[in-house]
């Protein structure tokens, strides 16, 4: 008997409500008025690049937060971080480090923001949790599957509150997406497809020397040393050494999506496998990513998972598809469509798309104080990754993957082999 017709817009709304992040008021926390210094969450910023600019401002807009330090490589940046800050209080007392270890020094900051580059991304948390601070890293939380399991590792001994920044896990959007699915609207779900943009080549270019105001050597942390080349560290995501592409840049986000949607956070795909890829000309470009190809997973039940990277930015999705129907967010516009159109009814009015992370911020602030779970705790943000991480090997190997997660290996050693890479002295944890 088909049961997904039974649910009202009254039953969606009132459960999509209570999984929403709460923010808790105040005087919930037995405070009047302004929040007093001694009740603030004192805050440390580590990354000052493009996304810190969009995510920073989410974090400042919230009164019982006091950010007070700021940490980049980059000198430039470092100057328009702090400014940044002291404009946003009115004063000139935030501190900025050209080594995030000084700021983790400072034992008045309760928690970090880290939005670096993804090869600092778990062994800058690592290094926060081991100094006593809660964190909120930005995704790809890694740049390997080991370091990501090393990651949650520590964040469970030390007690670290941690949050993925996968933060379309706190958008009304994806979350009606997901209450569809798990009120059984669709039927069982068969399928789930999603679309990235198509990858850049970055040409050659000789080294230089390095400009002025830039630590390189602390910008390059724990991976590979290389002669400095502008476009190399302008262009990090589309390098191996540094990134994985927007396959895993931003395919985290749809992996993710997936597992907390199909209520998986705790289990992976076990098969993996990277076609149709298109690499950069060796003889004109230095980077090595794919370009386009199409990144495929299935569950042990037999649930598939599409990524296709092709196309651009504006074209990017994820589609739920059941036995009933399928539902889709258009993360560009952030218009959900679905078959039967009728599902719509049920959508709550509330919008905002995925640039607005203060639903997200506000569930790491919230954990920070009570020391639960947060919404994108480690595992469930190792996982999310994994799944990109395996699809970059199968792409390198060129190969299927098999995973098997009693032993926690893949069918072939070198794709073992693949899942750890030693970092560059003194940076390991």
């Amino acid at each position: 008997m088909r049961t997904n017709r039974t649910w009202s817009r009254r039953a969606i709304l009132k459960s999509i409500a209570a999984s929403a992040p709460m923010i808790v008021p105040a005087r919930v926390l037995g405070l009047d008025g302004a929040t007093p210094p001694s009740e603030k969450i004192v805050l440390g910023c580590i990354g000052i690049g493009p996304r810190m600019h969009h995510l920073l401002p989410n974090f400042l807009w919230f009164e019982d937060v006091q950010c007070v330090a700021v940490a980049d490589a980059m000198e430039d940046r470092l100057r328009e971080g702090k400014a940044r800050v002291d404009q946003h209080y009115g004063t000139s007392d935030c501190r900025a480090y050209s080594d995030f270890r000084e700021l983790l020094a400072r034992p008045e900051i309760d928690a970090v923001v880290i939005a670096t580059g993804e090869r600092w991304h778990a062994w800058a948390t690592m290094w926060a949790a081991r100094a006593g601070k809660d964190v909120y890293c930005e995704k790809p939380i890694s740049l390997t599957i080991g370091e990501a399991r090393r990651m949650v590792e520590t964040c469970r001994a030390l007690g670290t509150v941690y949050q993925g920044g996968m933060q379309r896990r706190s958008v009304p959007s994806y979350r009606f997406a997901r209450e569809l699915v798990r009120r059984g609207c669709l039927g069982r779900v068969r399928r789930v497809e999603a679309q990235v943009w198509e990858g850049s080549a970055v040409p050659h270019a000789a080294p230089e020397p390095v400009p002025p105001g830039f630590d390189y050597d602390m910008w390059l942390g724990p991976v590979a040393w290389r002669p400095y080349v502008r476009a190399r560290v302008a262009g990090w995501i589309w390098f191996w050494d540094t990134g994985e592409g927007i396959h895993s840049g931003m395919g985290v986000h749809y992996t993710d999506l997936m597992q907390w949607t199909l209520d998986r956070d705790d289990t992976l795909p076990v098969e993996y496998e990277a076609t149709d890829l298109v690499w950069p000309d060796p003889k004109r470009f230095m980077s090595d990513l794919p370009l386009r190809g199409t990144f495929r997973c299935r569950y042990a039940d037999g649930v598939e998972c599409v990524l296709y990277q092709r196309g651009t930015f504006a074209e990017r999705y994820i589609r739920f598809v059941g036995e009933h129907g399928w539902v889709q967010v258009d993360d560009h516009t952030d218009q959900v469509t679905a078959e039967p159109a009728s599902l719509l009814n049920l959508r709550p009015s509330r919008s905002g798309g995925w640039q607005n992370a203060g639903d997200h911020a506000r569930d790491f602030l919230d954990a920070v104080r009570t020391r639960q779970r947060t919404l994108c705790h480690p595992e469930a943000a190792f996982r999310s990754q994994f799944i990109c991480h395996a699809w970059s090997i199968s792409a390198r190997l060129g190969r299927r993957l098999v995973w098997d997660p009693i032993h926690e290996r893949f069918d072939c050693e070198e794709a073992n082999r693949m899942m750890y890479r030693t970092p560059r002295s003194p940076w390991a944890v």
